[in-house]
């Protein structure tokens, strides 16, 4: 479902951020593919550096289909960067995604937050982020992260996945999963 990126798909996923509803929600706007490109091999070697980990989301032949990226990483924390091509939206590729990734982060990269800054008029993704069972609303919670993300004017809602409650949430799947084999 995940791999690291690499330059060889890059048309397929240029294509797919261009969709208007797409676009205004990535990080790096670009306006052409030889700029994409370029992104692309930056964010390559950005992750190399130790500065964010970059992922692209497959489909289940193996398709490209968005990205799913850790960007701004310090005090090992970062913010979640994602993406899916308008065509995969409401399909469930998502959530997956997002767990896969995170166990990633968390128990291969030492990760021990993850937050996510939502666009106060992104209603599908704060729609997304509020269904997953593991991540908190955190404005308050963290208010010199939201301050930070907020400092010119208050655009973004903050969320956190939390280590220890990714790991809760995967030992109460685990034991939900075993006892459904019991019975």
């Amino acid at each position: 479902m995940l791999k690291k990126r690499d330059v060889h798909e890059s048309h397929a996923l240029f294509d797919l951020m261009m969709h208007p509803e797409v676009f205004p929600f990535v990080r790096h706007k670009v306006k052409s593919y030889e700029e994409f490109v370029f992104v692309t091999k930056q964010n390559i070697e950005s992750e190399e550096r130790g500065e964010l980990i970059t992922r692209t989301i497959l489909d289940e032949w193996g398709n490209p289909i968005g990205t799913i990226n850790l960007y701004d990483i310090e005090d090992n924390a970062g913010y979640l960067g994602t993406w899916l091509g308008k065509p995969f939206h409401g399909k469930g590729y998502n959530e997956p995604a997002k767990e896969e990734f995170f166990k990633e982060l968390f128990y291969e990269n030492g990760i021990e937050s993850i937050y996510m800054a939502i666009r106060k008029v992104n209603i599908r993704s704060r729609k997304a982020a509020e269904k997953l069972p593991y991540a908190v609303p955190a404005n308050e919670t963290r208010p010199d992260v939201y301050a930070k993300l907020n400092k010119n004017e208050i655009v973004f809602d903050l969320f956190e996945v939390p280590k220890d409650l990714f790991t809760l949430y995967l030992m109460r799947n685990d034991q939900e999963n075993e006892q459904a084999m019991e019975a």
